[in-house]
């Protein structure tokens, strides 16, 4: 048994695990994305609407697409200018009290959309301040004018203007502003936002968007890192005023013969003007060249997609979604994402979708930081990772508080996803911490009886990550974990579980207490669920994976340890027998290894103890249901005692084999097949004769008693009519008989005197096996007779043939009637023409050659007596 894998290795197949790879790898297949991608130019679609009167009564509108950046501003609008003039018609007394009375109460249910449990942005700003802060020197933008703005009467020359204006905006008509305390970067940043409110109410629309746009820049920088967190809220303070700004603008557009919009008004409901102003404002942001200031300036003026669409912002959030993974920086990348969220929760809260993919993103680019940029960056400014990892917290704390708020009752559905990043990225405490949530939660109210799916999950996740099994059972609240686990089959496979990866993952043995004690009441609880219907595979399963981790158990030099614990695992284990037939093995080579230790001589702490083994072992044995897994174990046993110079336990397992024997039932089961017991009996008793030659007798009990009594047992024993068995064992016999005679037997085991050296060649010993032998070949002679039947001659021919070659190797032919004996046998194999005539030409041939040896001469006679016949 021991060969097979030696076997295997030696003709394993040739493996390319390169080339293997490469074939079980997915079929790569192109993703269309069409023309969009977040990083590309947007294409600005030109429109051209004819107004017919100053209420938008009726329009016709055409479109048509450029690949180029059109201008959205100069757009045929026969003289009309959408961000000012509407606003020059309308009443500027009566629209701004309608206004106010409409802002105030859609203000008061746009707060309610999250309600009051819902911790708003302004209660983390003032600790958000005040905790990042530098010392170091920032710096910061400060605006020109630009050109003067040119008064005529065309619209379009404003127009044109402004878009200079922008054009300005990208060429540089600003100046940065260095070596600014943190003080003074927080008064400019007040400066910019106060800025950005004279220009919007002095109608200077481009220079308002030229201070939110070069505000959204100094995002993109992090050479101050420890106040970036500061810095994101100072800067998003002015993209907010930006965007109430523009949402109010065109809010105050859509008032028809002064009556307000509805609260929950409809795209249906704009008019046209406010539309194509909304429009224009999309257009200038798609405009930007950067991506940072166009992301978040566009964020901000989120809340105008209503005017547009009903879709628009569900179409909108996953466009910024995908947006932020074009920004490098993880910390710029982590904030615009928590923008995202800000804004996501004030105009759409119940879109979740978006919110949890920002999170899912973070998580995959968090690996991030451990890249060249990153790391470089932070030893420039000195920079710790410890404190580097503190500058997330307040944008993952935003992020997780937006995708949690009234997330359903589903909590374990979380924490599985959790643990498992939990498991990969920190420590057994961070761990322990999961475990113990998990338990807060899921223990009230039964409620992990609703979630045995999702525990399962955790704990297999937690085991994927942590396989090291010391480490394991350390955390602490993982065995309170598993107790959550009421249910019997739940339970049962969660420890299968277990005990897979411990089997997988162990590399060497362990005497660990922790260890042991964990996974003893692991595998008690998979023995404890074994009953009358559980089914054989499964038994075999469970009794595999006990099994695994008994060989696993090694107290290194202290065998009595050892044995201690293969006694309490015996007790424990009983109704797998399997596991009781490891428990054996395992404590007969625990003797072995003894003897080994103690070079076969044993003191006398060790000899009881080797004797403490094998009572072990013959007090197990017969709670064992297999006839043959005793017999075997028996011998086994026997070998083992014997090894160790045990010589009367030796003999008792040997006399319990051969009381067992008759037994041995017709049809035993293999694999859940009933098959003939004839060829496993055969095998066993040739085992049997093999140790039997070394056995020494017992004084007491006369000479060869073991093979006598297992000759009465064979002779007594109830074989099948048409079986030759019998036959095939006596000869065997004859094999051992012959071997008994020598002056030295062939082997012998160490310190163990066999009968060879009791007896020393006594001629009544040599008598007494004479006439064992004569008895034996009586008993074979009288099986032939009975053979004689035309439907048995073959059986007959094959059974001399078989008698004459025992007879050849092991029988001296000088004796008379064992050459004539010999003779008739082989006329016998011959004389119904079922011989193999092959077969006979090579044995011939092969008494030929040995006649030419030494003291073989009378071979010569033999051969000339032994006719070869033909089949006709």
């Amino acid at each position: 048994i021991y060969t097979f894998p030696l076997l295997f290795l030696r003709h394993a197949r040739s493996r390319n695990y390169v080339s293997e790879s490469e074939a079980c790898k997915l079929e790569s297949i192109p993703l269309d994305f069409g023309d969009y991608h977040p990083l590309k130019p947007i294409t600005v679609t030109e429109s051209k609407t004819k107004k017919m009167n100053r209420k938008g009564s009726t329009s016709s509108t055409s479109s048509s697409s450029s690949s180029s950046m059109l201008d959205p501003l100069s757009s045929v609008l026969d003289g009309t200018d959408p961000l000012s003039l509407f606003a020059a018609a309308a009443d500027p007394v009566t629209t701004t009290a309608t206004m106010d009375s409409t802002r105030k109460k859609r203000d008061k249910d746009d707060s309610s959309a999250v309600g009051s449990d819902f911790e708003p942005w302004s209660s983390k700003r003032g600790e958000i301040l005040a905790r990042y802060t530098t010392t170091e020197k920032n710096s910061s933008i400060q605006f020109f004018t630009g050109k003067a703005t040119t008064t005529g009467s065309a619209v379009s020359e404003k127009v044109r203007t402004r878009l200079e204006e922008l054009d300005d905006l990208e060429e540089g008509s600003q100046k940065e502003l260095l070596n600014l305390t943190q003080q003074d970067y927080m008064n400019r940043i007040e400066e910019l936002n106060q800025s950005l409110k004279d220009a919007w109410s002095s109608d200077q629309k481009v220079k308002a968007l030229k201070i939110v746009i070069q505000c959204s820049k100094l995002l993109s920088d992090t050479t101050v890192i420890q106040f970036y967190p500061s810095k994101f809220v100072l800067i998003t303070d002015i993209l907010d005023t930006f965007g109430k700004l523009v949402y109010e603008r065109i809010l105050s557009m859509c008032v028809d013969s002064r009556v307000p919009l509805p609260d929950n008004f409809s795209p249906e409901s704009v008019n046209d003007t406010a539309k194509e102003t909304c429009l224009n404002w999309f257009f200038k942001i798609a405009s930007i060249r950067e991506l940072i200031p166009r992301f978040y300036v566009e964020a901000a003026i989120l809340k105008c997609n209503k005017f547009l669409s009903k879709m628009g912002i569900s179409e909108c959030l996953p466009r910024l979604t995908s947006m932020i993974r074009g920004i490098g920086d993880p910390l710029v990348a982590v904030y615009a994402r928590a923008y995202l969220c800000r804004v996501g929760m004030e105009v759409a809260p119940q879109l979740k979708e978006s919110l949890n993919e920002n999170f899912f993103d973070f998580l995959l680019t968090f690996k991030q930081i451990h890249g060249d940029t990153v790391q470089n960056q932070l030893v420039v400014q000195c920079v710790e990772i410890p404190l580097y990892l503190t500058l997330y917290s307040p944008a993952i704390d935003w992020i997780l508080q937006c995708i949690a708020y009234r997330a359903p009752e589903d909590y374990i559905n979380c924490a599985e996803v959790w643990v498992e990043y939990t498991c990969r990225h920190f420590t057994k405490r961070e761990v322990n911490t999961v475990l113990a949530d998990v338990i807060k939660h899921m223990t009230p109210d039964r409620a992990f009886e609703d979630a045995y799916p999702q525990l399962q999950s955790i704990i297999q996740k937690v085991i994927t990550y942590i396989y090291d099994f010391s480490l394991l059972f350390s955390v602490e609240k993982f065995l309170p974990f598993l107790d959550m686990f009421q249910k019997e089959s739940v339970r049962v496979e969660v420890c299968k579980c277990i005990m897979e990866s411990f089997i997988k993952h162990q590399q060497e043995s362990t005497k660990d207490p922790v260890i042991l004690n964990a996974l003893l009441h692991i595998c008690k609880t998979m023995h404890d669920s074994v009953n009358a219907l559980t089914l054989e595979d499964e038994k075999r399963m469970l009794a595999a994976l006990i099994n695994g981790f008994i060989k696993m158990v090694s107290f290194g030099r202290d065998f009595e340890q050892q044995l201690s614990f293969y006694v309490e695992a015996r007790s424990m284990f009983c109704n797998l027998e399997p596991v009781l037939v490891q428990l054996i093995h395992s404590v007969n080579q625990l003797a072995m290894e003894t003897r080994k230790v103690m070079k076969g001589n044993h003191s006398r702490k060790t000899a009881a103890f080797v004797r403490a083994c094998v009572a072990f072992c013959f007090i197990t044995i017969p709670s064992l249901s297999g006839i043959f897994i005793r017999l075997n174990l028996y011998l086994h046993s026997g070998q083992v005692a014997l090894a160790n110079q045990c010589l009367s336990q030796a003999d008792a397992f040997f006399k319990a084999a051969v009381s067992l024997v008759p037994e041995v039932p017709k049809m035993i089961n293999v694999d859940g097949k009933m098959r003939p017991s004839d060829t496993f009996l055969l095998e066993f008793l040739c085992n049997f004769f093999s140790t039997l030659l070394v056995v020494p007798d017992h004084p007491e009990q006369g000479v060869l008693f073991l093979v006598r009594g297992l000759l009465n047992v064979i002779q007594d024993y109830t074989w099948e009519d048409n079986s030759d068995d019998k036959v095939r064992i006596y000869t065997n016999v004859l094999h051992l008989l012959s071997a008994m005679t020598q002056e030295v037997y062939i082997y012998h085991v160490d310190k163990v005197d066999s009968n060879d050296t009791l007896y020393g060649g006594d001629s009544k010993f040599l008598a007494e096996i004479n006439k064992l032998c004569e008895t034996v070949i009586a008993q074979i002679l009288d099986h032939l007779k009975t053979l004689g039947k035309e439907e048995t001659l073959k059986r007959q021919s094959q059974l001399a043939l078989y008698l004459f070659n025992t007879i050849l190797a092991h029988g001296d032919l000088r004796n008379n009637k064992l050459n004539q004996l010999s003779v008739n046998l082989w006329n016998l194999a011959q004389k119904h023409g079922f011989a193999d005539t092959s077969t006979m030409v090579t044995t011939l041939e092969y008494i030929k050659k040995r006649s030419k040896q030494p003291e073989m001469s009378h071979f010569t006679d033999l051969a000339l007596r032994l006719p070869l016949q033909s089949r006709t």
